[in-house]
């Protein structure tokens, strides 16, 4: 099984970067596919049936991803695979992949991988000798990156579409490693209850699905298609380690180890297998409604169980605590001491030492940041935590220390002890009581980080009274501690796992040192929350502070002085510097159509916060006096924004070079405009060009576009107030048609609506010029280039 995906995966990465419209996307993979599947077809057994269907789909959607766009697609490819009992079945469930990939990567986890397991689940149930209750539809479509477009295409329009009851989708956020069930539902509890008890090798997390669906990941999968477009219930798996050479070039097929690869076909083949011969898939409506509350623990095996269930035992936990502390409160046992007094004011304390620690953190993050040191854990993880992590202990230990010494003067080391102790347990009682309040399924994390202290407390409690008892005490409450302080480190390595590389590609607009010094002082907070009371009980502070503080200046000096380089080329664990250089034409006509402006240019976008400080000194010619400036009349600035995140990336530089001539030029024209009797100006286009294209919108002032004839009709804005419309076509196009209407309020000299369109050259002779070419060697080993040729030309009617 293992040396058949290995051979899919290195021979659809062969064929190189597979973008939407290419013929390596649609001929050379389409027909890889097709060819596989006819061999598949013919080794299947009697008992099944296979059919195989290549949709061509045409449309368009809007959807709020990255601040809200419009998708128009034409004539993309899907390879349709239904796998059946030889007498039909009513209903099916849906196995997903896509075979595109960006520009410039060989896209070998994102996701031709995914593809490879696909077909040879295919073969594997095709082969077997149980008879199947159910359909299994395999989809291998050829327009994910082009943000989700041929899910769409097929869920909306093929006649398969209408029996799908149940879709499991395989994705990539990085290269290889688990296979994570990030994203369930909506609803459907049964479904995580099949995968948790049929997946050979279960790996998932609702705190997971719960941080992707809040929109902080800039990321988006066909499950979102399915789930808004289908109203079907899924299962969301993505392999996340590495995340660093994720859309690089560096996605290879030998970067993929064959035990990930064969856990991966365990785990969707038995799934795809229980739910093809359960009758749960029929009747899944009556199970609909409801949540679980799932998570893998430490990687080896998955909890399930309804969110019901655990709104039970979450309140349960909170009962305890409460008549806990009420008792503790409203009756003090102390009567040397105003306990309540003393409870309040350290919890006091504890909120301005955690304050302070934040502050602290803040403060390096910025000075680092503004001395052009950001990122300099990119490449060295470690360096963050000696940084940002021992400032944040220090700056908590050393507010105690002071607390300890100047307002607790008179009060015992236990009393005090306890009394932290017990504001820690009312912190994580009331962070529990909140996620309850607010519905989160990872409630479960704060519910863990109360029972299991309390209980520690309730054990150790007369231990701690019996006088020389206290090695004894901090031997039990170490280990009671030990199962939500192993738990939260393993979650927090997880999110630093995911969050790490992100920040390495979240624009120019977020300083990641800020981000990660903020994360990295929540998570000192947390842990360090049930040891506060260790700085109330030990003699003395000092070494451990001193030690703290010397770890984080050395650190500090080493990053201010450039020590910690953030990339890497190193071919075994590379963490490349991301940046677009885009050779360009604009052109910018008036309204009678004449040609106001036209220059040409190679457009630099780096990823990330460092801008293009790092890459100055190899490439002389990038530096900040050529930084681009903003055209204010011009939707979206004026430049070919391949994708609607001007808003992440307002750092640019636009380097001249000579015109570009592609061979195959864009077309736009207006066919018609007309004037309707609700007073509005529709305006008809016609254009043509490469398989990628962005269309711009600004409506003039005293105008408002107000309907159109993409998506549902109800024109969408990106963030700024322009439209963005994204195109792509596949091999064969007719020239795309569309309307606008303007309602015109008060109609102004230049016109009412600007309109743009830029062509993205993405593959072929006119991907490539000289001067880009010539650029792109100057650049470093550690950065990864990617680039394109476009043009650009700006209407005004």
């Amino acid at each position: 099984m293992q040396e058949r995906e290995m051979d899919h995966l290195e021979h659809i990465t062969s064929i190189g970067p597979r973008t939407t419209g290419s013929p390596e996307n649609e001929i050379l993979t389409v027909h890889y596919l097709l060819e596989q599947i006819k061999l598949i077809e013919v080794q299947s057994s009697s008992l099944h049936k296979i059919s195989v269907d290549v949709q061509r789909p045409t449309g368009s959607f809007s959807i709020d991803f990255l601040g809200g766009f419009t998708s128009y697609y034409d004539n993309i490819t899907n390879v349709v695979v239904k796998l059946e009992p030889r007498d039909g079945a009513q209903h099916a469930v849906l196995a997903n992949c896509h075979f595109d990939s960006v520009a410039n990567s060989p896209g070998a986890s994102d996701d031709a991988v995914s593809c490879s397991v696909m077909l040879e689940v295919l073969h594997v149930l095709s082969t077997s000798s149980e008879a199947l209750h159910h359909a299994v539809i395999f989809l291998f479509n050829g327009a994910e990156e082009n943000v989700l477009q041929a899910s769409h295409g097929f869920i909306t329009q093929h006649s398969w579409a209408n029996s799908i009851r149940a879709f499991i989708n395989l994705e990539a956020a990085g290269v290889g490693g688990k296979e994570l069930v990030f994203q369930t539902g909506p609803e459907n509890p049964w479904l995580v209850q099949a995968y948790v008890s049929e997946a050979k090798h279960p790996f998932a997390s609702v705190v997971a699905q719960e941080v992707f669906q809040s929109g902080i990941i800039p990321s988006d999968t066909d499950f979102r298609i399915y789930r808004d477009f289908g109203n079907i219930p899924g299962i969301d798996l993505a392999f996340i380690e590495n995340g660093y050479i994720y859309h690089t070039k560096y996605d290879t097929a030998d970067r993929i180890l064959t035990d990930s690869i064969q856990r991966a076909g365990d785990n969707i083949l038995a799934v795809l297998k229980y739910l093809a011969t359960s009758d749960v898939l029929v009747s899944s409506s009556k199970y609909r409604h409801g949540n679980m509350v799932f998570f893998d623990v430490l990687g080896l095996f998955v909890i399930a169980y309804p969110s019901r269930v655990g709104s039970i035992i979450n309140c349960m936990v909170v009962m305890a605590a409460v008549l806990y502390l009420g008792k503790k409160l409203l009756q003090p046992k102390h009567n040397t001491a105003n306990y309540t007094k003393d409870f309040f004011c350290g919890f006091g304390i504890t909120l301005i030492g955690w304050f302070t620690s934040l502050v602290t953190v803040l403060i390096i993050a910025v000075f680092i940041s503004l001395i052009g040191q950001s990122l300099s854990w990119y490449n060295h993880f470690y360096v963050s935590v000696c940084l940002y992590g021992t400032a944040a202990a220090a700056k908590i230990i050393f507010i105690h220390t002071l607390a300890k010494r100047f307002y607790y003067v008179n009060a015992s080391d236990q009393y005090l002890g306890e009394v932290f102790f017990d504001i820690a347990l009312f912190v994580n009682c009331g962070s529990l009581i909140a996620l309850i309040y607010g519905g989160f399924c990872s409630a479960f994390i704060s519910a863990v980080w109360v029972a299991f202290p309390l209980l520690t407390k309730f054990c150790v409690h007369k231990d701690f009274k019996q006088h020389g008892a206290r090695g004894k005490f901090i031997a039990f409450y170490l280990l009671g501690m030990f199962i939500p302080y192993l738990y939260a480190l393993y979650l927090i390595w997880a999110v630093f796992e995911m969050f790490t590389p992100i920040l390495g590609r979240s624009g120019s607009e977020i300083p990641p040192d800020v981000v990660l010094a903020s994360i990295l002082a929540g998570c000192t907070m947390i842990l360090s929350s049930y040891f506060i009371n260790f700085i109330y009980l030990a003699k003395s502070t000092q070494k451990t502070m001193l030690t703290l503080t010397l770890v984080c200046t050395v650190t500090f000096l080493l990053v201010c002085s450039g020590t910690f380089f953030p990339y890497s080329s190193n071919p075994a664990s590379p963490k490349p510097k991301r940046v677009f250089l885009q050779h360009m034409t604009r052109t910018f006509h008036d309204l009678d159509g004449k040609v106001v402006k036209r220059d040409s240019g190679i457009w630099i976008n780096g990823f990330d916060y460092t801008g293009m400080s790092h890459i100055t000194p190899h490439v002389p010619e990038i530096n900040d006096t050529i930084r681009a400036h903003c055209e204010e009349k011009a939707p979206l600035c004026g430049f070919p924004w391949y994708l609607p995140v001007h808003f992440l990336i307002r750092k640019n530089w636009y380097l001249p070079a000579s015109e570009v001539s592609p061979r195959e030029p864009v077309h736009f024209r207006l066919i018609s405009k007309e004037q309707t009797p609700w007073d509005s100006v529709k305006l008809t286009f016609e254009a043509s060009g490469p398989s990628h294209m962005s269309l711009y919108v600004r409506p003039h002032k005293g105008s408002t576009l107000s309907q159109w004839s993409l998506g549902n009709g109800t024109p969408v804005t990106s963030k700024g107030g322009d439209y963005f419309v994204f195109y792509s076509h596949g091999l064969q196009a007719s020239a795309w048609q569309f309307w606008i209407e303007v309602q015109v309020l008060e109609e102004q000299p230049e016109g009412v609506v600007t309109v743009a369109i830029a062509a993205h050259y993405f593959s072929g002779e006119d991907k490539r010029s000289s001067q880009l070419d010539a650029l792109k060697e100057k650049f470093p080993d550690w950065t990864f280039p990617s680039a394109w040729v476009c043009t650009y030309d700006l209407y005004a009617f």
